[in-house]
């Protein structure tokens, strides 16, 4: 029932019927905010309401606006900050997903060579082998050895191995650096939403504060006039 009855309120930017919680007093938004919203709609009043919808988007405008003062022209990483806040979405991303998404198969298989040559079970079969082989070439095969002493294939095949294994590695640091960038980025446009965000949290509280004060100092003048009124009144009657 209550829901059947809850008052409506007309958005004076988009001119859309809103419930109550979707929109907001024009005497609540900040000056800096009635101006850019006066520039684009001259009629449109404090007086009125604004939905969320068309107040966020001026709010990312005066993001953006304080941005190009402190910055000069925005980067792309920026951008998106001033559209995430324009459309209130947000910005934190899962940098592995991302990661795994941008990866082809020659890149998965770089990095699951290069952790595995990275790893002890390598070191383990590398050294079973290495000792197998000289073992055998030294002793089973003394007299007609396939690679006798001082073994110049293996060292030939540990030098392929090598220049094989040291690109790869190369690759999988190169993808490394990539994943560590998508996260500084997102780190960066978390961190910046974060800042413009708590900056206009400031604000709205130093008005607020204000509006608290002119309001006490009212009360306090009406009281004061009040107890003058009741001492003349006092006065007079002795």
């Amino acid at each position: 029932m209550s829901r059947m009855h809850e008052k409506t309120f007309v958005c004076q930017v988009c001119k859309k019927v809103k419930n109550s919680h979707d929109v907001m007093p024009g005497e609540a938004v900040r000056p800096s905010i009635v101006k850019a919203i006066q520039l684009k709609y001259p009629d449109w009043s404090p007086a009125g309401y604004i939905c969320f919808t068309d107040l966020n988007y001026f709010m990312g405008e005066q993001v953006q606006n304080i941005l190009e003062e402190e910055k000069g022209e925005l980067s792309e990483v920026e951008k998106s900050v001033v559209d995430a806040m324009k459309k209130r979405e947000s910005l934190v991303i899962d940098e592995n997903r991302e990661y795994d998404r941008s990866l082809t198969l020659g890149g998965r298989v770089a990095d699951k060579m290069a952790e595995f040559g990275g790893s002890w079970t390598f070191i383990g079969i590398f050294a079973f082998i290495l000792i197998g082989w000289i073992a055998f070439n030294s002793i089973l095969l003394m007299r007609r050895p396939f690679d006798p002493y001082p073994y110049i294939l293996l060292n030939l095949v540990l030098s392929c191995m090598a220049a094989i294994q040291a690109p790869i590695i190369m690759m999988s640091q190169n993808r490394q650096e990539a994943k560590d960038r998508i996260r500084g980025e997102n780190d960066y446009r978390v961190n910046l939403k974060a800042e413009m965000e708590i900056r206009i949290l400031g604000e709205k509280m130093d008005r607020l504060i204000n509006h608290q004060w002119q309001r006490l100092m009212e009360i306090q003048q009406i009281q004061t006039e009040l107890m003058e009124e009741i001492m003349k009144s006092r006065s007079g009657k002795n």
